[in-house]
Formats: structure tokens, C-alpha cells, sequence
């Protein structure tokens, strides 16, 4: 009788031990503390309201989806962590980093590992490795800084254009692509400098730009730099216009800059929040107090891709999701994702978008 309670007792506790190993393991990484925070926090809104939405529909493959949070506040020593963490929770998934600098090295450990992951990073290096395993859901640097140098030739005519970069893999990949179109345009830069990026100073930048007679600066890096140095400009009589990438849709760009948000430019993909068919979800995300702005959709869009990659392979194995991945065409709140040989988004589309009293709205290519 002893033996047969110890057998029951041993078959519960399998059942158990498989019970907690039965949800689909995805995660989020990304920097969910530090200057950039307000970035993870998005990611994280996206990435739940996402999953509750998929669980409320029976999830996936008739299993719930858990999420895991990963923070590597934008460090890549700390994003390697992660990953590795990541991979020993056995996930089955991952979208992140956000950073450049932290994607890139984060990927070749989950790549070793045979772990699909999306991402919103955009230096080209993120998918000109040969890597497998990842599959960028917006647009690269080269594209948009493509469009960003473009748009300041065509309507900052005899302005003189800076081009100032914070030193990050992001940054400075991306003002080398706006340099590199402003000049394909046959307009000169007048100033190209670098930054470091968590300084509070930047009067020594703003004092070489006013010498110059520099009236719009494009700028490669983060939002918080750009608000420190709107307001040192202003303080020393210069009006500066600047142009910015995507990281510029975070609204704590408005809270640090107060009104001199209103002279930023910076170009990302068609707002997704003006998707007709994401019209619900928009509502569903404001009914619970949360903007959808900036990655909030693109995290929503993230597992929306896992969810009908791992349905359309029949399986959430790697070799399986990644070729579903690879070859399939998903219906998200950004639009129709498909990718190409390099895991990059085939239609990635970039704008220009301007601030203007606390939000943001299109005002061009």
C-alpha cells in the first residue's frame, strides 16, 4: 500500500512539474529601469495586453502564453545576461532588446541557442549578421535616416544642418545615414560632432553650433539628450530645429522640453493607432488609461506575430516557428507583417512626424 501512495504521490507531482512547464514561455527584454525606462514600460504595456488578449481567446496551440521581463536597461553586458537567463527559463520566444547595442550581442546568444526573436532595434547590423533567428518588425536606420536627411534638404534650404550623434550603436548608425543623404541631396553639413550620451552639460555642443550659425540639428540618439539640449539652446539665445528618429515618439520628450518639444521633428513607420483595423484595440488600451504611443503597439504586434507563426507552424519548436516565421504573412496592429531573406520587414515605410502641443502628427516623407 506504501509503495502505491509513493507511486500517486510521485505521478501527482509529475503532473504538477508538467503543469507549470505547459504554458508557452515568451518574453520582453528591453530597459525596463534606468534613463531610458520609459521605453520598457511601453514594451511591457504592449506585451500584456497582448497576451490577456491571446489567453482570453483559448491562447495558442490550446495552451495560455506567460510572459518573462527581461531588463537590460540598455547596457550589452547586461542584455548578454538576460539572454542567458531567458534561455535557461526556456523560452520559446523573445522581442526585444530595444537598444541597438544591447540587441546585437544579445542575439548571437539566443541564435546559439536556436531562439526565435523579434525585434524594434534598427542599426542594420541587426539582420546584416546572416542570423537565423530574428526578425525585425519596423524598418532599419538606412531607411530612415534615408528619409530624415531627405526631408531637411528639401524644406531647410540655405538653413545650416548639424549632424550630431550620441556615440551608441543606434546613434551613430543613424547619423551617418542622415549625413549620407543630406549630401546626396548636394547640401553640405556644416558640423558633425558626438556626444556622450547621460551627460547634464551640453553647453560646449550648443556653443559650437550657435558659432557655426546652425539653425537645425539631426540627431542620432535617445530623447533625453535631445530635451537637455533644447532647453541649454534656448538658454543661450539659439532656436534650433531638430530632426530625430524613432526613439523622438516618447512623450517624456514633451515633460523634459516643455514647450521647445514643439521644434522636434523625427521620422518612424505610419502611426499604427490610425490602423483602421486596430481600431478596438486602440480603445481597449485607452479604456485602460494607456496611450498606445512609441513600441506599445509594435510589443502588441510582437506576440500577435508569435501567436499566428506558432498556430500556422503547429508547433512553437524553433525550426518550425522560424521557417512558419520566415515564410508566412500575419495580420497585426501595425498591418500585414511578412519578412524578407534577412529577417527584415518587407513594407517598413517611414515618415516625418513633428511635436506639436504634447503630441505628435505626420507632416511628411
Amino acid at each position: 500500500m506504501r509503495k502505491k501512495l509513493l507511486l500517486a504521490g510521485f505521478s501527482l507531482l509529475a503532473c504538477a512539474a508538467s503543469a507549470v512547464h505547459a504554458d508557452h514561455l515568451v518574453a520582453i527584454a528591453g530597459p525596463m529601469t534606468g534613463q531610458y525606462a520609459s521605453a520598457g514600460d511601453q514594451i511591457r504595456k504592449g506585451a500584456e495586453m497582448a497576451i490577456a488578449d491571446i489567453n482570453a481567446k483559448g491562447g495558442v496551440l490550446g495552451q495560455k502564453i506567460k510572459l518573462e521581463v527581461g531588463d537590460d536597461a540598455c547596457d550589452p553586458k547586461q542584455a548578454v545576461s538576460v539572454a542567458n537567463a531567458m534561455i535557461n527559463k526556456k523560452i520559446v520566444f523573445m522581442h526585444g532588446h530595444w537598444c541597438s547595442s544591447s540587441t546585437i550581442p544579445a542575439s548571437d546568444v539566443y541564435n546559439e541557442s536556436q531562439i526565435v526573436m523579434a525585434t524594434v532595434s534598427t542599426n542594420p547590423q541587426v539582420t546584416e549578421r546572416g542570423l537565423k533567428n530574428i526578425f525585425r518588425i519596423n524598418g532599419r536606420d538606412d531607411q530612415q535616416g534615408q528619409v530624415a536627411g531627405a526631408y531637411l534638404a528639401d524644406h531647410f534650404k540655405g538653413k545650416k544642418i548639424a549632424v550630431v550623434d550620441d556615440k551608441s550603436a543606434y546613434g551613430k548608425g543613424l547619423a551617418d545615414e542622415i549625413a549620407k543623404a543630406i549630401e546626396a541631396k548636394k547640401v553640405k553639413v556644416a558640423l558633425r560632432e558626438s556626444i556622450t550620451a547621460g551627460e547634464k552639460d551640453y553647453s560646449g555642443l550648443v556653443s559650437k553650433l550657435k558659432s557655426a550659425g546652425v539653425e537645425v540639428m539631426a540627431y542620432g540618439g535617445y530623447h533625453t539628450e535631445v530635451a537637455l539640449i533644447l532647453r541649454q539652446a534656448q538658454q543661450a539665445g539659439l532656436k534650433l530645429t531638430v530632426m530625430g528618429g524613432d526613439t523622438m515618439t516618447n512623450s517624456e520628450l514633451v515633460t523634459a522640453a516643455g514647450a521647445n518639444a514643439d521644434n522636434v521633428l523625427f521620422t518612424f513607420v505610419p502611426d499604427p493607432r490610425k490602423n483602421p483595423g486596430s481600431a478596438d484595440i486602440v480603445k481597449r488600451f485607452r479604456d485602460a488609461k494607456i496611450e498606445p504611443e512609441g513600441y506599445v503597439m509594435y510589443a502588441y504586434a510582437a506576440m500577435q506575430l508569435f501567436a499566428q507563426a506558432a498556430e500556422q507552424a503547429k508547433s512553437t519548436k524553433y525550426a518550425d516557428l522560424e521557417k512558419a516565421m520566415r515564410g508566412g504573412a500575419f495580420d497585426t496592429v501595425l498591418g500585414k507583417l511578412s519578412f524578407d531573406a534577412k529577417g527584415d520587414n518587407k513594407l517598413p515605410g517611414f515618415v516625418v512626424y513633428q511635436w506639436k502641443g504634447g503630441k505628435y502628427d505626420y507632416v511628411g516623407k
